[in-house]
């Protein structure tokens, strides 16, 4: 198992930036991708990104491509995601997750056998 911690989230303006990080204990965790997802009120869950283990594979969803930005740090257990040019429609509590399942893939849930608490990241207009 691994345990995920996320960075706080923040307040920002509409057009601005916000760097999330999330720092992980357990497991070796450069075996682990990593993924960040989010949940809007009265949404489901939705994929943001994800990074393989070695950091030679990512994956964004495309509302998010071009303006986010997913990263780790195998050395100090962290990973991390930076947002740009956010957007109202971009408020949503954020999570982390770690997982390696041979289900669904890393753009889903069901992947990842991990969770972090969760941030909340609010994007004014």
């Amino acid at each position: 198992q691994v345990q995920l911690v996320e960075s706080r989230g923040g307040l920002v303006q509409a057009g601005g930036s916000l760097r999330l990080s999330c720092t992980a204990s357990g497991r070796t965790f450069s075996n682990y991708f990593l993924g960040w997802f989010r949940q809007a009120p009265g949404k489901e869950r939705e994929f943001v990104a994800a990074i393989s283990g070695s950091s030679s594979i990512t994956y964004y969803a495309d509302s998010m491509k071009g303006r986010f930005t997913i990263s780790r740090d195998n050395a100090k257990n962290a990973v991390y995601l930076q947002m740009n040019s956010l957007k109202p429609e971009d408020t949503a509590v954020y999570y982390c997750a770690a997982g390696n399942a041979k289900l669904g893939g890393p753009r889903t849930p069901v992947f990842y056998g991990d969770w972090g608490q969760g941030t909340q990241v609010t994007v004014s207009s």
